[in-house]
């Protein structure tokens, strides 16, 4: 059975009319949560996915913006709430220092004691520094500092049951330092903040984001297999798979994919 990749979120911080960018690895019946959007709509979002939480046993958080980490909290207190009653396993959550001490401050302010006691229990957290790898759903990664100009962020190399690669770069541009854990992946995962069309209208590069082009340029120069852009505006729906694939592939010959919300790719 091949693993599945399930866009729960595609849009940028700011986005009205699709979810914020998170996502979800499947592996037969486990998940591998990345980020988890900025509020209780990926409760949502899961259910319409139909992924339970019970069956979220790893979690991944890139960096702490609020469109990135605050429901995060939603399913701490969800997966908390379920091992009380004997019906979660135990959520594992990967990220660094800074997002640690995010999380751990967020359940203490806005969490039950009850809740809270399950924290180092039934939610455990595992510090990562550059370069670790761990084991996550059947899935064997490597965590990488992107080198953030804005805050610090991990994104991570995947190597899939089948021997596939997939490489999260978080939601800022490329940095070729960081080319050791990026290249001749299988499936290239890339923000696109805006059409490069759009520069004027949206200024990408002033808030450190990269546009459909770039990103594609980035996949050409790493030798990547299959793109998938996300963290975009949504400003126009119903055209941006169509506009946004057209610019990758002025630069970009290999299949580019720019998925809706709940829309699922076959690795």
């Amino acid at each position: 059975m091949s693993s599945k990749l399930i866009l729960l979120g595609t849009g940028n911080a700011l986005v009205t009319k699709c979810y914020n960018t998170c996502f979800a690895l499947q592996n037969g019946a486990e998940y591998f949560l990345t980020d988890a959007g900025g509020g209780n709509g990926i409760l949502a979002q899961l259910e319409k996915a139909a992924i339970p939480v019970p069956a979220i046993r790893h979690l991944f958080l890139t960096h702490g913006h609020t469109d990135h980490i605050l429901g995060v909290i939603w399913i701490i207190r969800l997966a908390a709430s379920l091992f009380t009653r004997g019906k979660h396993p135990g959520l594992t959550i990967f990220c660094h220092d800074e997002c640690e001490q995010k999380l751990r401050a967020f359940c203490q302010m806005t969490l039950t004691a009850k809740l809270q006691a399950v924290l180092d229990r039934g939610i455990h957290f595992v510090r990562l520094q550059d370069g670790d790898q761990f084991q996550a759903a059947g899935f064997t990664c490597t965590a990488f500092d992107i080198l953030s100009s804005k805050t610090k962020q991990f994104g991570y190399r995947a190597v899939l049951p089948d021997g596939q690669t997939l490489v999260c770069l978080g939601d800022e541009p490329y940095n070729p330092a960081c080319k050791r854990y990026a290249q001749e992946a299988d499936w290239l995962l890339s923000e696109a903040f805006c059409l490069y069309s759009e520069r004027e209208q949206f200024k990408p590069y002033e808030k450190h984001h990269s546009t459909a082009l770039d990103a594609a340029r980035t996949a050409r120069e790493l030798h990547a297999k299959n793109l998938v852009l996300y963290h975009t505006q949504d400003n126009n729906l119903p055209e941006r798979k169509r506009l946004y694939t057209a610019e990758a592939k002025t630069e970009f010959s290999g299949p580019v994919f720019v998925p809706d919300d709940l829309e699922t790719l076959s690795l």
